[in-house]
């Protein structure tokens, strides 16, 4: 019910018009994006009822993520949800952390992760806060306090900063190892997530694309009904399911402090990413020479798919980490594990 909610008011938001405005540097409803995102409680989804927030777990939360990516959100729906407030939550211990997560929770406090593997960090509007995760600890600082400039992305749609150089600002409410096993559960959720918005992208531009080829005609008949349109169609419909069952798997067990929690993280992220490279490329090549046209919105979802697949560690990165626990015998092999 969250998820269709979310839906409709994101067909409402994040209409093509809206998003060309934004591209153009026309957007002026970035505030009002954010209220209404905090009056469906989106932000508290993943937080303690004590603190204002659902009491909900991580799986509750993928359908969210893939709505935000069907619609190409501009908004960090699910950095501020589902790491920024799950981060504050575990580490909760610190007066600073715990102060600050009802004020996340209601959309008050508008929190930016920084991460070793994040280095173009994505901001909310008004971003009042920074999670600084570096070796050995992690700060929490004031907007204010933190020195950044202005990143470009293929998605002008999302809002980076880099920081100037590494800030020793805020208080710190964790350190040693309980430092980074936070980093380490923060950089899961993020390919995860990151995976389940793909999907979402993936969805959106399959559906454009099989809408289009059984209204585009040629040669007196639907283009649809030409066995090559059907298989790269096929090809895509076939990815996205394989895909889909690799990130509801890995977000089961996204929070555990284990080796198959990273595996997994790492193998959806590839999974999605793909898959929303392949749809992207598809839906262009079924529409044709239009696909490529500024009125058209499929190049919307392609820059974000673009996007999300260079965020929270690229491809090479993730292939390296599975290969890595692969070769240190991290994990154990065989269909009684993998589907456990």
């Amino acid at each position: 019910m969250m998820a269709a909610a979310l839906r409709e008011l994101t067909a409402d938001l994040c209409s093509g018009p809206a998003l060309r405005a934004l591209y153009d540097g026309d957007d002026t409803q970035a505030e009002a994006r954010w209220q209404r995102l905090a009056e469906l409680g989106l932000f508290g989804v993943l937080a303690p009822t004590q603190s204002g927030g659902m009491g909900l777990a991580d799986p509750d939360f993928v359908l969210l993520a893939e709505e935000a990516g069907r619609a190409a959100l501009p908004e960090p729906l699910t950095e501020q949800a589902a790491l920024a407030v799950p981060a504050l939550r575990e580490l909760s211990a610190s007066e600073a952390a715990a102060a600050l997560l009802p004020e996340a929770v209601c959309g008050n406090a508008r929190c930016a992760i920084a991460h070793p593997q994040n280095p173009f960090i994505e901001v909310p509007p008004g971003v009042t806060h920074w999670l600084l995760c570096q070796p050995g600890s992690i700060r929490l600082a004031r907007a204010a306090e933190v020195r950044t400039v202005a990143a470009a992305s293929v998605d002008v749609s999302r809002q980076l900063r880099e920081l100037t150089r590494p800030p020793e600002v805020g208080s710190v409410v964790a350190s040693g190892e309980a430092a980074e096993r936070a980093a380490a559960r923060i950089l899961n959720r993020a390919a995860v997530y990151g995976a389940a918005e793909c999907l979402g992208i993936t969805d959106r531009l399959l559906a454009s694309a099989a809408d289009y080829a059984r209204e585009r005609t040629q040669f007196g008949k639907p283009i649809g009904s030409y066995q090559a349109i059907k298989h790269h169609l096929a090809s895509v419909a076939v990815k996205l399911e394989f895909a889909r069952a690799v990130v509801y798997a890995a977000v089961a067990r996204v929070a555990e402090p284990h080796a198959r929690a990273a595996a997994g993280a790492s193998h959806a992220k590839l999974a999605a990413g793909d898959a929303a490279d392949l749809a992207a490329r598809t839906a262009i090549q079924v529409h044709g020479a239009m696909g490529y046209s500024w009125e058209l919105d499929l190049h919307f979802y392609m820059k974000r798919a673009w996007a999300l697949q260079g965020a929270w560690g690229g491809r090479s990165f993730h292939a390296r980490r599975l290969q890595e626990l692969l070769g240190a015998g991290a994990l154990a092999l065989g269909p009684e594990h993998t589907f456990a």
